[in-house]
Protein backbone atom coordinates (compact mmCIF):
# COMPACT_ATOMS: atom_id res chain seq x y z
CA UNK A 1 0.00 0.00 0.00
CA UNK A 2 0.92 3.52 -0.72
CA UNK A 3 2.55 5.61 2.06
CA UNK A 4 0.26 8.79 3.28
CA UNK A 5 2.72 11.59 3.28
CA UNK A 6 3.63 14.54 5.05
CA UNK A 7 2.49 17.41 2.83
CA UNK A 8 2.60 20.82 4.99
CA UNK A 9 6.48 21.83 6.11
CA UNK A 10 4.56 23.13 9.49
CA UNK A 11 4.13 19.59 10.75
CA UNK A 12 7.57 18.95 10.00
CA UNK A 13 8.21 21.71 12.06
CA UNK A 14 6.48 20.00 14.76
CA UNK A 15 7.29 16.56 14.48
CA UNK A 16 11.38 18.23 15.11
CA UNK A 17 10.64 19.76 17.67
CA UNK A 18 7.98 18.16 19.67
CA UNK A 19 8.30 14.70 18.46
CA UNK A 20 9.95 12.27 20.42
CA UNK A 21 13.65 11.06 18.86
CA UNK A 22 15.70 8.01 17.83
CA UNK A 23 19.05 8.38 15.94
CA UNK A 24 21.10 5.79 14.89
CA UNK A 25 24.29 5.88 12.82
CA UNK A 26 22.57 6.25 9.53
CA UNK A 27 18.98 7.70 10.60
CA UNK A 28 17.08 10.03 12.36
CA UNK A 29 13.49 9.13 13.12
CA UNK A 30 10.91 11.62 14.58
CA UNK A 31 7.51 10.14 16.06
CA UNK A 32 4.62 12.67 17.22
CA UNK A 33 1.00 11.33 17.42
CA UNK A 34 -1.14 13.08 14.72
CA UNK A 35 -4.11 15.05 15.50
CA UNK A 36 -6.06 15.00 12.28
CA UNK A 37 -5.47 11.54 11.83
CA UNK A 38 -9.15 10.43 12.79
CA UNK A 39 -10.36 13.18 10.24
CA UNK A 40 -8.18 11.52 7.75
CA UNK A 41 -9.84 8.13 8.70
CA UNK A 42 -13.05 9.30 6.86
CA UNK A 43 -11.66 9.44 3.52
CA UNK A 44 -9.59 6.94 3.84
CA UNK A 45 -11.55 3.55 1.33
CA UNK A 46 -11.83 1.49 4.41
CA UNK A 47 -12.12 4.18 7.25
CA UNK A 48 -8.59 3.19 8.86
CA UNK A 49 -6.42 5.52 11.23
CA UNK A 50 -2.96 5.55 8.78
CA UNK A 51 0.77 6.96 9.89
CA UNK A 52 1.70 9.43 7.14
CA UNK A 53 5.22 9.66 6.59
CA UNK A 54 7.85 12.19 5.90
CA UNK A 55 11.30 11.54 4.46
CA UNK A 56 13.93 13.86 4.59
CA UNK A 57 17.47 13.76 2.82
CA UNK A 58 19.63 16.86 2.76
CA UNK A 59 22.05 18.69 0.32
CA UNK A 60 24.82 17.39 2.19
CA UNK A 61 24.56 13.75 1.24
CA UNK A 62 25.25 14.75 -2.53
CA UNK A 63 23.34 15.20 -5.59
CA UNK A 64 19.81 14.95 -7.04
CA UNK A 65 20.64 11.21 -7.91
CA UNK A 66 21.95 9.99 -4.55
CA UNK A 67 19.54 11.48 -2.35
CA UNK A 68 16.37 10.24 -4.51
CA UNK A 69 18.36 6.82 -4.43
CA UNK A 70 18.54 7.34 -0.34
CA UNK A 71 14.56 8.16 -0.37
CA UNK A 72 14.13 5.05 -2.38
CA UNK A 73 15.91 2.85 -0.23
CA UNK A 74 14.32 4.50 2.98
CA UNK A 75 10.66 3.98 1.40
CA UNK A 76 12.07 0.04 0.79
CA UNK A 77 13.28 -0.50 4.07
CA UNK A 78 10.38 1.13 6.09
CA UNK A 79 7.96 -0.75 3.51
CA UNK A 80 9.72 -3.64 4.71
CA UNK A 81 9.27 -3.22 8.70
CA UNK A 82 5.46 -2.34 8.39
CA UNK A 83 5.04 -6.02 6.53
CA UNK A 84 7.07 -7.68 9.41
CA UNK A 85 5.72 -5.88 12.40
CA UNK A 86 2.86 -3.77 12.44
CA UNK A 87 3.84 -0.56 13.94
CA UNK A 88 1.20 1.99 16.26
CA UNK A 89 -1.30 3.98 13.85
CA UNK A 90 -1.88 7.45 13.84
CA UNK A 91 1.28 8.87 14.28
CA UNK A 92 3.39 11.46 11.92
CA UNK A 93 6.80 9.68 10.89
CA UNK A 94 9.57 11.88 9.77
CA UNK A 95 12.83 9.75 8.65
CA UNK A 96 15.55 11.84 7.86
CA UNK A 97 18.78 10.34 6.05
CA UNK A 98 21.86 11.14 7.67
CA UNK A 99 25.66 11.12 5.57
CA UNK A 100 26.16 7.08 6.99
CA UNK A 101 22.81 6.04 4.77
CA UNK A 102 24.72 6.97 1.21
CA UNK A 103 26.22 3.96 1.40
CA UNK A 104 23.74 1.40 2.90
CA UNK A 105 21.23 -0.63 1.36
CA UNK A 106 17.67 -1.44 2.10
CA UNK A 107 18.48 -4.20 4.32
CA UNK A 108 20.50 -2.16 6.28
CA UNK A 109 18.47 0.74 6.53
CA UNK A 110 15.64 -1.53 7.65
CA UNK A 111 17.80 -3.18 10.66
CA UNK A 112 18.46 0.69 11.11
CA UNK A 113 14.64 1.49 11.21
CA UNK A 114 14.03 -1.06 13.49
CA UNK A 115 15.82 -0.26 16.20
CA UNK A 116 14.60 3.41 15.83
CA UNK A 117 11.28 1.87 16.17
CA UNK A 118 12.11 -0.30 19.00
CA UNK A 119 13.85 2.90 21.38
CA UNK A 120 10.35 4.74 20.29
CA UNK A 121 7.96 2.06 21.10
CA UNK A 122 6.13 2.30 17.83
CA UNK A 123 5.42 -1.43 17.80
CA UNK A 124 2.12 -2.58 18.75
Amino acid sequence: MKLKAICENHLYSKAYSKGKRAVTSALAVYVLPDYAAKKLAKAHPQGRITNRIGLTTSTKLGGATVRSRCRRILREGFYAIERKKPLKQGYLIVIAARSAAVKLKSTDIERELDTAFSKLGMYE
